[in-house]
């Protein structure tokens, strides 16, 4: 049974239709950013930026992953009191710096369904966070999950209204 020229030419552009899809899809996904990169082009984690660039970990978090971040704002930053992120940023509190921003990144990607049927986490810097569902919003220790879900190549960030402590 011979196909008429009308269905064949319909097939043919459908099938190319798709594979331009599917093309797309692939482009996209190899193109997503990783949590550095995302953070940087969001420009509203500007002190989160430098202070993963003054702690040495710009590459960790460029790295293949996954992880989960709990990015606190430039806002929250700023509710720290006086001279707090001005001397963590120094070279002689390196140390402390890594200890605090490792406390906001737990290994694997938790997206926010799966963290809101966690009490907690252990998170990279060794400690474990709670994590509490409450008023139907995601509670990171005390911090507030104010936007969840900003999927990277190498993990997901969520962001938070707090910095939080070890």
């Amino acid at each position: 049974m011979a196909f008429p020229k009308m269905a064949l030419a319909t097939l043919c552009s459908l099938a190319l239709i798709c594979t331009t899809s599917f093309a797309e899809d692939a482009q996209k996904e190899h193109t997503q950013k990783d949590i550095v990169d995302t953070a940087v082009e969001a420009g509203s984690f500007k002190t989160l930026v430098a202070a993963v660039q003054a702690a040495g970990l710009v590459e960790t978090l460029k790295g293949k992953g996954p992880f989960t971040v709990f990015a606190p704002t430039d806002e929250a930053f700023a509710a720290l009191p006086e001279g707090t992120v001005q001397n963590l940023l120094k070279p002689e509190n390196k140390e402390k710096l890594v200890k605090i921003l490792t406390y906001h990144v737990v290994p694997g990607k938790v997206l926010a369904k799966d963290a809101m049927k966690l009490k907690e986490a252990k998170t990279v810097e060794g400690s474990t966070i709670d994590i509490v569902v409450k008023d139907g919003a995601v509670m990171i220790d005390e911090a507030k999950v104010v936007k969840a879900d900003i999927v990277t190549s190498n993990g997901v960030i969520h962001v938070i209204n707090q910095v939080i402590m070890p």
